[in-house]
């Protein structure tokens, strides 16, 4: 029974213990609302998943009442840099401790431990929009899913394989572990946005590990695209349910696990592979890049309709100086900022100069160009963002006349950032 005097003892903020697992992923479960029993099989595979994270809680008289984990990774910036980030996950707080400031705590020692670390950015995948922009994150990429209805779409169905001599095979987990992660490390250094991927993320989607229960594990088809030459450009994952219509009609819907290439010529096979097979009238794409080829890939792109677009990877800037010297610039220019960090991790005023053959940053006493928050130059810094736009927004303050063109000029990229990655 807890005494009066550890009812009132204030609430710890701590790494866990070893022994306190179990209990923090119980209460990562009820910050989920999931009533999901743990089991000895999932505290074992997420001992293993958490080496090297940085796992914490708020303990309340030695039970755990928050969650907080975060881990080092990999994000690419424009241009191919890969820039050291710490992702951030596994933040709950329980219904009866809510309002308390313990998320501000975790987060706090979180972030400030990463700058000290060296890290240049955090990331995460936020549940709810409005918590993180007030420790410093923006919204620096979307997600859109589309649903294909295949019987539109006017490919042949009668699609026997790819006209460019390469080949799509179905392949088991097993081969899929293999080929897919040399093939993500190819996508990764090109897409901005995207992160890296540890063996625990290959093992867990291809059922080697099963966190979250023996039962929930259905066995995925798993399709490679292989180009004339014999190398893999394309993986994907996918399920499809088994639904018929009156007349014994099948009405089936492929849904995409996730799909990653290296060229477009596997993007289109795999595609019109998925779009081919017998008996699938309908294809979800899972969560793709907004600029996705997918519905130009189809003689009617109206067939792929997009059903949900949503903001994806948010980023807190925690070195302003790294992370605008890690990235390539659409034109030539410079520009001062200055931005405000209530976090007080990455203020100040900075010269972004992109004039020369290469690109320096650095801190600087001259009249600013562009005023804006620390989470609004997350938005702008992987270049899908528009500064013009934020200023029309009051986001942005333009200090002098014509800066905001100039820096829509200096940081959108052609092609948008993506993350195809939850975590």
């Amino acid at each position: 029974m807890t005494s009066r005097a550890d009812a009132n003892a204030p609430i710890e903020v701590r790494r866990i213990t070893d022994a306190e697992l179990p209990d923090w992923m119980r209460a990562v479960n009820t910050g989920f609302l999931s009533s999901a029993a743990i089991t000895d099989r999932e505290i074992a595979d997420r001992r293993t998943n958490l080496t090297g994270s940085r796992v914490s809680a708020a303990l309340d008289a030695g039970r755990c009442v928050a969650t907080f984990r975060s881990f080092p990774q990999e994000l690419t910036a424009v241009g191919g840099a890969q820039v050291p980030a710490d992702a951030v996950s596994a933040v709950t707080v329980s219904p009866t401790h809510r309002r308390r400031g313990l998320l501000t705590r975790l987060m706090t020692d979180d972030l400030a431990a990463a700058k000290e670390r060296g890290d240049v950015v955090a990331t995460l995948i936020a549940a709810e929009y409005r918590i993180y922009g007030r420790y410093g994150f923006g919204p620096a990429t979307t997600s859109t899913e589309w649903s294909v209805d295949v019987p539109r779409s006017g490919l042949d169905p009668r699609w026997s394989g790819p006209e460019d001599g390469g080949r799509v095979d179905l392949v088991d987990g097993e081969e899929a572990r293999k080929v897919g992660p040399e093939l993500h490390e190819r996508l990764r250094l090109a897409q901005p946005g995207a992160v890296s991927r540890t063996e625990h993320w290959w093992e867990v989607e291809t059922g080697v590990l099963r966190l979250h229960g023996e039962a929930s594990w259905t066995e995925p088809f798993y399709a490679v695209y292989r180009s004339a030459d014999g190398e893999v450009q394309g993986l994907v994952s996918y399920r499809a349910d088994d639904k018929w219509g009156d007349a014994k009609q099948p009405l089936n819907t492929a849904s995409v696990r996730w799909l990653i290439t290296s060229t477009p010529a596997a993007e289109r096979a795999l595609w019109h592979y998925l779009c081919s097979i017998d008996w699938v009238v309908r294809v979800k794409s899972g969560w793709r890049g907004p600029d996705d080829l997918l519905p130009q890939l189809l003689p009617d792109p109206r067939a792929a309709t997009v059903t949900t677009q949503a903001d994806w990877l948010w980023v807190r800037i925690l070195d302003v100086v790294r992370a605008l010297e890690a990235r390539t610039y659409g034109a030539s220019g410079a520009l001062v900022l200055e931005v405000a960090d209530g976090g007080g991790l990455a203020g100040g005023r900075y010269l972004l100069d992109a004039s020369g053959d290469g690109v320096s940053c650095a801190p600087t006493t001259r009249t600013a160009d562009l005023a804006l928050d620390v989470a609004d130059l997350a938005r702008l810094w992987l270049g899908d963002e528009s500064v013009t736009r934020l200023a029309a927004l009051g986001r942005v303050r333009e200090e002098r006349a014509g800066a905001a063109r100039e820096a829509d000029a200096l940081l959108r990229t052609p092609g948008r950032p993506w993350c195809p990655d939850m975590f």
